[in-house]
C-alpha cells in the first residue's frame, strides 16, 4: 500500500484589520475583504507591514479571494511590485466584473499575476512560483 504524504495546511497567524482579514500560512498570505470596502494605500501599509513580519526574508505568494465586491487604489500597485519576494499574485473570484477589473489591475502590477475561479487553482500556482525562486 502506497500511502503518498499529505501536508496538513497551517495557519501561522490571522489578523483582522478594518477592511476584511488577512491569513498568514508558511510561504503566501490570503486577504478577504468586507462587501463594498476600500484598499487604499494606507489600508495596503497594514497588509504590507503584515508581509514584512512574516516574510521579511523569504519569497512569498499573495492570494487576493474575492468573495464580496470592493474597490481597490490602483497605486497600491505600483508599491506591491516594489516588493522583490512577492514571487506571485492571485486573485480568486467567479464575478465577471473581478475579472474587467483584473485587466485593469494587471497593467499597474505588472509582475506574475493570474486570475482564477477555482481557489484551489490559485494555491497551487502561487505555491508552484514561490518554490521556483
Amino acid at each position: 500500500m502506497n500511502v503518498g504524504k499529505q501536508k496538513k495546511t497551517v495557519i501561522i497567524k490571522e489578523y483582522q484589520l478594518e477592511v476584511g482579514t488577512v491569513t498568514v500560512y508558511d510561504n503566501y498570505m490570503v486577504t478577504s475583504f468586507e462587501e463594498g470596502s476600500t484598499l487604499t494605500l494606507e489600508r495596503a501599509y497594514q497588509i504590507l507591514g503584515i508581509a514584512e513580519i512574516h516574510f521579511r526574508n523569504k519569497n512569498f505568494g499573495f492570494i487576493s479571494h474575492r468573495q464580496n465586491s470592493y474597490a481597490v487604489d490602483p497605486t497600491v500597485y505600483t508599491y506591491l511590485r516594489s516588493l522583490d519576494n512577492l514571487k506571485a499574485f492571485a486573485i480568486v473570484s467567479v464575478k465577471e466584473i473581478d475579472m474587467h477589473n483584473f485587466k485593469i489591475e494587471k497593467l499597474f502590477y505588472k509582475k506574475p499575476m493570474k486570475f482564477f475561479i477555482q481557489y484551489d487553482n490559485a494555491l497551487t500556482w502561487v505555491k508552484r512560483r514561490v518554490k521556483g525562486r
